[in-house]
């Protein structure tokens, strides 16, 4: 079945897709610092470089299935809140625009939980409805990749529909790994040796052991240090943002010491410890596999493509149910 990526990102979600029998034949990914990485990491797949917004819905190859994540930024929680009123908000009309024109079999659009803030709740149940005039049978879910075999708290919102023809309703698969998580020991106990900082103003230092395995370098900032940002071997990872640095902190130190209310310190004594985990620790925890190399010169960009991606695993655990669902109606 053939699948086309809205805002692809690095693939994440693609890859996912990949690994459940989709063929991805066309995606779609405005941002030039990603072009490299989603290229050689994706071989077979024709990459439109333009904006969505300029792209005619039959510049599009047909297709089984449209996938993608619109921009989020507008709707997170941490950010400035505008939603729908923000032009990143309103890249979902065009999600929606090239799903009624192209007319496949399903879609999965994802997007931040910060959707479900009470003061965006009448522009969620406008896109609720769109999805619905548009043809299409929508299950709506909120997830955390934890309970899906990803080592990581990620709360993420998805929109999955079938076009209504098909007489099918997607139900979300139950939780596979919500009673025994997969840890951070499991996931990237054997990176913790051969990390290397990032040269001068976080340039890529590029002779890594093992590909990407680097972190970036500098202060924290007091916000940063208002929370612990440290999850223990045993544990799973706090959720892995966009910037670098915001990363957590390598479980191989010890949590912050509380000072007082939104002040927090590193253990006197212990302050070497406290690093920023590496991209390719961040990539692990996202379910990315070792040999999706991220191509980058300045570390911010990398640990971007890695904290906007859908968890490759997660992608696999739905990508795989609805394969199930159309191949065994």
């Amino acid at each position: 079945m053939k699948i086309v990526a809205l805002f692809a990102g690095a693939g994440g979600l693609d890859l996912g897709f990949s690994q459940a029998g989709f063929n991805i034949v066309w995606a779609n990914e405005y941002d030039k610092e990603i072009w490299e990485t989603y290229e050689k990491n994706h071989p077979t797949v024709t990459l439109d470089r333009r904006s969505i917004t300029n792209i005619p819905s039959q510049d599009i190859p047909d297709c089984d299935g449209i996938i993608g994540g619109p921009p989020c930024q507008s709707w997170s929680e941490a950010g400035a809140l505008r939603g729908i009123e923000d032009h990143r908000g309103q890249l979902f009309f065009e999600f929606i625009r090239i799903l009624r024109d192209k007319k496949p079999k399903f879609f999965l659009a994802e997007n931040v939980s910060g959707m479900l803030l009470p003061r965006h709740k009448q522009a969620l149940e406008n896109i609720k409805t769109l999805f619905a005039e548009s043809g299409y049978q929508l299950s709506f879910k909120l997830l955390n990749a934890a309970n899906y075999g990803v080592p990581q708290d990620r709360n993420r919102l998805f929109f999955i529909g079938y076009r209504r023809d098909l007489n099918l309703n997607f139900v979300f698969p139950d939780p596979t790994t919500a009673n025994n998580p997969l840890t951070l020991l499991e996931a990237i106990g054997d990176l913790k040796d051969n990390a290397l900082p990032a040269l001068d103003k976080n340039y890529s230092n590029q002779q890594c052991a093992v590909a990407n395995h680097e972190y970036m370098t500098g202060g924290f900032s007091s916000i940063y240090m208002s929370r612990n940002r440290v999850r223990a071997w045993d544990e799973v990872s706090f959720t892995i943002q966009a910037g670098g640095r915001h990363a957590p902190i390598h479980p191989q130190a010890p949590k912050f010491e509380f000072i007082e209310q939104d002040k927090r310190k590193f253990i006197s004594g212990q302050e070497h410890l406290y690093r920023r985990l590496s991209i390719r620790e961040c990539a692990r925890i996202q379910t990315f596999p070792d040999d999706f190399i991220f191509y980058y010169q300045k570390l911010a960009s990398g640990y971007k493509m890695i904290g906007n991606a859908v968890p490759v695993k997660l992608a696999q655990v739905l990508a795989e149910q609805i394969y199930r669902d159309l191949n065994c109606p």
